[in-house]
């Protein structure tokens, strides 16, 4: 295990995190590396750049008010791996209303890679609605 990996990337999964709820589209781009690679709902999908993830971003918002989204926190955060270049972290992930109140739960792993001297977010699978 390597612990200063390990707070690089837990410090980009809170500014991923940290940008999410804040809906800043360009600042949540720079927690990525590139080309980043999702895997939700039985699908991959590679996206390219940070230009095409805030494209997606943007148009996520009406989704997220749809279903009464307000901010996700983070339940649990734990290190499985890791290396000098990359990082295996499991989450558990609480979507929230105003008033604090979960109403969705569920758990990722994402993989932080730094690349170029640029620690980011470079995989995640989630388990988002299962």
């Amino acid at each position: 295990m390597n612990e200063e990996s390990e707070k690089a990337a837990i410090a980009v999964v809170h500014a991923f995190t940290d940008s999410f709820n804040a809906q800043d589209h360009e600042r949540h781009a720079e927690t990525l590396n590139y080309p980043h690679i999702r895997l939700a709902n039985g699908r991959f999908t590679r996206i390219e750049n940070a230009e095409i993830f805030i494209k997606g971003s943007k148009r996520g918002e009406s989704i997220l008010e749809q279903e009464g989204w307000h901010h996700t926190t983070l339940a649990s955060l734990n290190v499985v791996h890791s290396g000098n270049d990359k990082v295996h972290i499991a989450l558990r992930n609480d979507r929230c209303h105003a008033d604090g109140s979960v109403y969705h739960s569920f758990d990722t792993l994402w993989i932080a890679t730094l690349v170029e001297g640029h620690w980011g977010i470079q995989f995640r699978s989630s388990f988002l609605h299962a």
